[in-house]
């Protein structure tokens, strides 16, 4: 009797009883962004419903502001399953596939109702597009509509020429070019450096980033343009999802559907009061002249014709799917 009651504790010990409780399992998932940018703090409370609805079995452990890897590394990451699961910028791989970047093209969808068609018709693409890389795409939140920031007023294209501009994806980049400006790469934390030691001295981006990195501290003017609304992505490995048990698999997905749909009203949101924190703390608020709306437009229609064309087929679908 006292050796069956040893051998049970010792079961009982390695947790090998019939019915003993499912271990936990640990997702580490990186996000780029300081945890006063919306897209963290959803993802937080997407990590929160993900652990409430399977009773603690899986616990999404986030590493924000680039602390766990940075953000050109994280698609990598995330497809070699160095981590499980991570969320990024998704026009940042916009030269592995060109269906990446179609949030990206100025003038294209520069509302929120817009931006919603656009993903509604570029999605599909962009789950096969992933799907290639062993990955799964969970859910996709936009940013604000991006507007420049400079220290001195701009109202044309040419007050831009010669100056050094933040970039961050390969639309970005272009955007540089098209506008005589000098493309330098920056990632977010890095912002308030960059433009203190001369690096960077303009940036096309959100208020969202622009109240997170303090942009009052080193310009002094943002024109709200409203040129594009991007998003980032959530992304998980594949093969890490499918070792999740069907109703884990269903908790991340609902918890999923209900991030993206609270995170698009969150960026409503987060539109309106960080463009009026620009204000409060400095910042010219200006809308854009006619003139460089014309400017942006005419470099919006060659950066349309650039995508499509590099789209091909899937573009020609993605546009007409919009349209």
């Amino acid at each position: 009797m006292f050796i069956l009651k040893s051998f049970t504790a010792v079961l009982a010990g390695f947790g090998l009883l019939v019915g003993a409780s499912h271990a936990e399992t640990k997702w580490d998932m990186p996000t780029p962004y300081s945890d006063g940018v919306h897209h963290t703090k959803n993802v937080r409370q997407f990590a929160e419903d993900v652990s409430k609805a399977t009773n603690g079995e899986l616990n999404i452990v986030v590493h924000s502001g680039a602390s766990l890897i940075k953000h050109p590394e994280i698609h990598r990451a995330v497809r070699t399953g160095q981590v499980p699961i991570g969320e990024m910028f998704m026009g940042l791989l916009g030269n592995d596939n060109p269906v990446f970047k179609a949030d990206n093209i100025p003038f294209l969808a520069s509302d929120f109702e817009s931006a919603g068609k656009l993903w509604a018709a570029t999605r599909p693409s962009v789950d096969q597009a992933l799907e290639k890389d062993g990955l799964k795409l969970l859910y996709a939140v936009p940013w604000p509509p991006q507007g420049f920031y400079t220290k001195k007023p701009i109202s044309s294209a040419a007050d831009l020429e010669g100056l050094k501009m933040r970039a961050y994806s390969p639309t970005t980049s272009r955007l540089a070019v098209l506008l005589k400006a000098t493309p330098t790469t920056v990632q977010t934390p890095e912002i308030p450096q960059a433009f203190s030691t001369g690096i960077i001295n303009a940036m096309v981006t959100s208020p969202s980033t622009g109240v997170s990195s303090q942009s009052w501290d080193y310009v002094t003017n943002y024109t709200d343009t409203q040129a594009w609304i991007p998003k980032n992505m959530v992304i998980v490995n594949a093969r890490a999802f499918k070792r999740l048990d069907d109703d884990q698999q269903k908790a991340v997905m609902e918890a999923a559907a209900a991030a993206e749909n609270r995170g698009w009203e969150m960026a409503r949101a987060e539109t309106a009061a960080k463009t009026a924190t620009l204000a409060e703390n400095g910042i010219a608020v200006a809308q854009p002249s006619e003139q460089l709306k014309a400017d942006l437009k005419a470099i919006g229609e060659i950066m349309g014709e650039e995508w499509a064309a590099e789209a091909g087929e899937a573009g020609k679908e993605i546009l007409s799917a919009y349209r």
